[in-house]
């Protein structure tokens, strides 16, 4: 979520790390959105990806304290169960590297079978959420999807099953 990558003003940096670090992660990603920093922009292409079935979206920067940092509160119109654990992991990984990482409010949720994950903007704030990410998508996916039963054979399962529908807005 950015105003200025929106418009033109500089390009991109987060979201195509984004898309190349979950195909890593081996789902199958759709092209990054870059949506302007209004709530309702925000929730309108997250209330589309999840109407749309994806399994995964996640969202690259409006988390900080900026009066148009609004991320996490389009987020919150969406989502129905948060993973506050998730959001948690996410701002704890940057935070020995970089202090103000705990400024983040993104969040993490589920709306019907989609999880819903915010991430900064910033380059080295995608680079940590993926660290964290790698380790739990997977499986939560899994879960979303009815499966597995918190068995660890499941859970290593999950880490290697790469969703069908993964969408990105990006920063």
């Amino acid at each position: 979520m950015s105003d200025r990558a929106y418009g033109g003003v500089y390009p991109d940096r987060s979201g195509p790390l984004l898309v190349t670090g979950l195909a890593a992660l081996g789902f199958a990603v759709g092209p990054a959105q870059v949506v302007p920093d209004e709530r309702e922009r925000i929730t309108a292409a997250l209330r589309a990806a999840v109407a749309d079935g994806i399994d995964l979206v996640v969202t690259t920067g409006g988390t900080g304290l900026g009066p148009r940092d609004v991320t996490p509160e389009a987020t919150g119109d969406v989502i129905e169960r948060p993973i506050p654990g998730l959001a948690e992991a996410l701002r704890a990984a940057g935070r020995d590297a970089v202090p103000a990482a705990v400024l983040s409010r993104g969040l993490a949720g589920t709306a019907a079978a989609t999880l819903v994950v915010n991430l900064p903007g910033s380059t080295g704030g995608v680079r940590d959420g993926l660290g964290v990410l790698a380790g739990v998508v997977g499986h939560a996916v899994a879960q979303l999807r009815g499966a597995g039963d918190h068995t660890a054979a499941d859970q290593t399962a999950a880490d290697h099953t790469g969703a069908p529908g993964v969408a990105e807005t990006a920063e």
